[in-house]
């Protein structure tokens, strides 16, 4: 199966990883994001914001990370390709809900844009220290899907992978970014609608 070509902003542009992981998404054909708002992950969830309405998807902000979960739980479970963004702190409480979409065979994608530091953190600065949590977060003994771009052009392209093996495999996928990725500027290269194979 091939993109949607209203879902897809073709061309060369100089963007930050975070906007990229949003083409990314919205060209994977994602329809809902549950987010709440946590540096340095904000971007990536302005930028699907703003576009949301030209492709008929749906951004909500929710009350805090638990509400921004479970919403992309209950949008999959209705037949969209749902997906949150957040931080470090905004991880560590999804954590249950996760184990829970694990369990249920739930296809749902997690970007999360790390950031350093234990608790609260240091929200601008970088940080790969989420990448065990999110193998072993939740307890019992699951299976997670990862992947972590190091450029925004692999923001872009592994979002969408993200979508296609969340769907192959009925399951939770995670891109584990981080803030030097997140905010890194450079040409991304979007391909035609029809050069993007997306899983039924």
């Amino acid at each position: 199966m091939k993109a949607n070509p209203k879902d897809v902003r073709t061309g060369v542009f100089y963007i930050d990883g975070d906007v990229a992981a949003a083409e990314g998404a919205l060209a994977a054909g994602c329809k809902f994001l549950g987010g709440y708002p946590i540096t340095p992950s904000t971007e990536a969830a302005e930028a699907f914001a703003r576009r949301a309405p030209q492709v008929g998807a749906m951004f909500i902000q929710m009350e805090d990370e638990l509400g921004s979960i479970a919403t992309v739980m209950g949008a999959s479970l209705s037949g969209q390709k749902a997906m949150t963004i957040t931080s470090g702190p905004g991880f560590s409480l999804m954590m249950e809900t996760i184990g829970f979409g694990a369990m249920l065979e739930i296809p749902f994608v997690i970007i999360n844009i790390q950031r350093s530091g234990p608790s609260t953190g240091l929200p601008t600065r970088t940080g790969q220290a989420d990448m065990m949590q999110a193998r072993w977060g939740s307890h019992g003994e699951y299976e997670v899907i990862t992947l972590s771009p190091d450029s925004p052009q692999e923001s872009f392209d592994f979002t969408i992978k993200a979508f296609n093996l969340a769907e192959k495999y009925r399951a939770p996928v995670m891109l584990m970014s981080d803030e030097c990725v997140g905010h890194m500027t450079e040409k991304v290269e979007i391909p035609e609608a029809d050069k993007i194979d997306l899983e039924p």
